[in-house]
């Protein structure tokens, strides 16, 4: 019984594995200075957790969308265009999306790890160790 758990233990750390392998690493290089007032308030894109920068989204993009109806050749806000801020912020969220997949990943790999028999802890430990020697 205890080696049919192990199995499927081991099953599932290696579906983890592929998953994390899947996950598409971007790197967070932005084209705005990642500081920008809106309605007399400052924010910092590095601070911002996904609710709050999902809020900047959507008011940028009303702003985005009034200035194309209003035909306005350009506009900028705290020195950048909105579509720079728009794609900033865009990408932060993927990041942010990304570090919360893999830390999910991580702790699934946890808890299936203390779900191992120790007599598959002390063999998977034996492997590591004769991997090393050779």
């Amino acid at each position: 019984m205890a080696s049919s758990n192990d199995q499927k233990i081991l099953d599932l750390k290696a579906q983890i594995e592929h998953k994390k392998a899947m996950i598409e690493r971007t790197k967070f290089s932005p084209v705005t200075n990642c500081s920008i007032e809106m309605d007399g308030t400052r924010y910092n894109l590095h601070t911002l957790n996904s609710d709050s920068l999902t809020y900047l989204l959507i008011n940028l993009n009303c702003f985005q969308m009034s200035i194309k109806d209003l035909g306005i050749k350009k506009y900028e806000m705290s020195g950048y265009a909105i579509e720079d801020w728009i794609n900033d912020i865009k990408m932060k969220l993927k990041v942010i999306a990304q570090k919360a997949e893999e830390d999910n990943l991580k702790a699934l790999e946890k808890k299936l790890s203390t779900l191992l028999s120790e007599d598959k802890k002390t063999e998977l430990e034996l492997d590591s160790i004769a991997n090393l020697l050779k």
